[in-house]
């Protein structure tokens, strides 16, 4: 179609046979439409007997005049002038921010609920809350590739794990490694429930946040299901859980904010986990926890990768952002105050793995490995808090409050 100039009066031919506003004619006239200029002309011609009441009944819904041709002109039965605005419909309609590489908005309106990123948005209709509608309250730059990279390392529990492997272990190392992995399932857990609670806070249109959040809860979906697998590879039955334990994961359930949740689950709970998977990896005494270990790892330092991302970022734009964590892990730790701690079972377990026998030499090496273990853990959390911007002597003060459940 060649678009019509509406200053020279010729009018774009649109013939729509026999074809009725009931079955698409529509269609074909808001495609000519869309090739002339506002106040341009479509001549529109058809056979079919309601097309002149159809044809203006849709018109001003639209926004567009409708002029009958005079009954002798036949099959031309009407021009059509394109109006200045999209259409009535669309009048008062706004876009849900620019679809280019700026398009993300300070704030998300309720009003735009679902609408996808970018979509023009008609006026009216339901607003849906959502308690994170700020950019800069979920918002990381690093969103985007962290979601790449989730999705491209996604692995299969069934093929990614040798569990056909044959291999045997006493008893008592096979029960040590049962009660790591039920102390692992318990820990997954939270971090299964505590990204689900925050994915329902964050409006759609930071999708990135959503995506990379819906990965993680997959990840650890995953997880829960490998370390339950394992702990129950050779027959045995799930291992204890401590009052202190849970009492210790129950807060990581009940802090409402969204950057306080993600520091205390990501970048000093996960974080810290990072050692202890690194530390089950090398000390692992089968091949199937081996792998489980190095696979489960490599999911959790995404996660802590988006935490630290965004409490970066909300960094830069909130200077209490500080004062705010900082009093956050000495509410966790005054609400934790008379607690165990870890599991007294869990400690001994790994210490037997890092020891590999009942020998005093071997269970005196054991212990000092699970000793040099909480120090990396100190230190990892100790340089995830310099990062945030915590002066060194306040991130050592900082990590020596962290849950002494390591979550």
């Amino acid at each position: 179609m060649t678009a019509s100039d509406p200053r020279s009066g010729a009018a774009l031919p649109l013939d729509l046979a026999g074809l009725g506003f009931e079955q698409g004619a529509h269609l074909l006239l808001r495609r000519a439409l869309g090739h002339v200029a506002p106040g341009g002309q479509v001549a529109v011609s058809g056979t079919h007997p309601a097309l002149l009441p159809h044809l203006a009944v849709w018109c001003r819904r639209e926004g567009h005049t409708v002029t009958p041709a005079p009954a002798e002109t036949t099959p031309l039965r009407a021009h059509v002038r394109r109006g200045t605005a999209a259409g009535a419909r669309w009048n008062g309609a706004e876009r849900a921010g620019d679809p280019g590489p700026g398009g993300v908005v300070d704030r998300a309106p309720a009003h735009w609920g679902l609408a996808a990123r970018g979509a023009l948005v008609e006026a009216g209709g339901p607003e849906v809350h959502f308690a994170v509608a700020d950019r800069d309250m979920a918002w990381t730059d690093q969103a985007s590739r962290l979601y790449r990279q989730a999705t491209a390392a996604q692995w299969d529990p069934q093929s990614a794990i040798p569990w056909d492997t044959p291999f045997a272990l006493p008893d008592d190392v096979e029960t040590a490694v049962t009660q790591v992995m039920t102390y692992l399932v318990e820990n997954e857990q939270a971090a299964l429930v505590v990204p689900g609670r925050l994915l329902a806070q964050v409006h759609p249109h930071f999708r990135e946040v959503l995506q990379l959040l819906a990965v993680q809860a997959a990840d650890e979906a995953r997880h829960v299901e490998v370390f339950t697998r394992r702990a129950l590879l050779k027959g045995g039955r799930m291992g204890t859980s401590s009052v202190g334990g849970r009492a210790s994961l129950a807060t990581l359930l009940t802090e409402p904010d969204f950057s306080i949740a993600s520091f205390l689950l990501s970048v000093l709970g996960e974080g810290s986990f990072l050692n202890l998977l690194s530390f089950l990896e090398r000390h692992a005494p089968d091949p199937v926890t081996r792998r489980i270990s190095r696979l489960v790892r490599q999911d959790e330092a995404r996660h802590v990768a988006f935490g630290l991302g965004h409490l970066e970022h909300r960094g830069t734009v909130d200077p209490r952002l500080r004062g705010r964590l900082r009093a956050a892990v000495e509410r966790r730790h005054e609400a934790l105050t008379h607690t165990a701690g870890l599991n007294a079972d869990v400690f001994d377990a790994l210490v037997l793995l890092a020891a590999g026998s009942w020998e005093p030499e071997a269970i005196e090496r054991g212990w000092r490995a699970v000793r040099r273990l909480r120090a990396d853990m100190d230190e990892g959390r100790r340089h995830r808090l310099s990062r945030l911007g915590f002066p060194d002597d306040e991130a050592a003060a900082l990590s020596a409050l962290h849950t002494r459940n390591f979550m």
